[in-house]
């Protein structure tokens, strides 16, 4: 089902269709800063599993979720001082921060070295989504494991809409994927490149 949303201002209304969705333990696809993008509450684990199930992926590779804001994030990481200065200047952005987590993260969602991914991405339909929900949402690029990215919801729709609850259109977007950065310690760690510049990690 696809669900169109306006990306600039997104109808409050349509946003909480989707969130009612999610918390009926829902998984849906929504766009983000780069590509679409497929979640559900990550405290959904009957949801992740059927991600991981969807994405074909390896069940060693936790999923990475999404904030609303920069005060959410100290609930489900341990933020240094350093931490929160490059995250402040570089959120909403197409970046993945590495974290410690926290006891509030499932373990689903963290590595065995209890490490978490968080995103705030520069796009108002998620974060709305987000903010309503709650809490955080899985976010993992909506195709399968090994494939590209997909950028058009439609092509989402068609790809994966037999195996999803919803599809949130919010235009046409890149297939491209964030950065992916560590701030575990004192100097950040670039363990992806993608959209967002890392010449600063340098």
């Amino acid at each position: 089902m696809l669900l169109e949303i306006n990306p600039q201002n997104p109808q409050p209304r349509l946003v909480a269709q989707a969130v009612e969705i999610l918390e009926k333990g829902g998984v849906v696809a929504y766009p983000t800063d780069t590509t679409y993008g497929i979640g559900c509450s990550i405290f959904n684990k009957k949801g992740i599993e059927r991600i991981y199930a969807i994405k074909q992926r390896d069940r060693k590779k936790p999923f990475s979720f999404i904030c609303a804001d920069l005060s959410d994030i100290a609930h489900y990481a341990q933020v240094s001082n350093y931490a929160f200065k490059v995250m402040k200047r570089f959120l909403p952005g197409p970046y993945t921060f590495i974290l410690d987590a926290t006891s509030v993260v499932p373990d689903l969602c963290m590595t065995k070295q209890k490490t978490v991914g968080i995103r705030i991405p520069a796009n108002k339909i998620c974060l709305a989504i987000t903010k309503l929900l709650g809490h955080p949402i899985i976010t993992t690029s909506a195709n399968l494991s090994g494939e590209d990215p997909i950028g058009d919801p439609f092509q989402v729709e068609r790809t994966l809409g037999k195996l999803i609850d919803l599809t949130v259109d919010g235009g046409v977007l890149t297939a491209d994927v964030s950065s992916v950065v560590s701030l575990i310690g004192d100097r950040p760690e670039v363990l992806r490149k993608g959209v967002g510049d890392v010449s600063w990690c340098e």
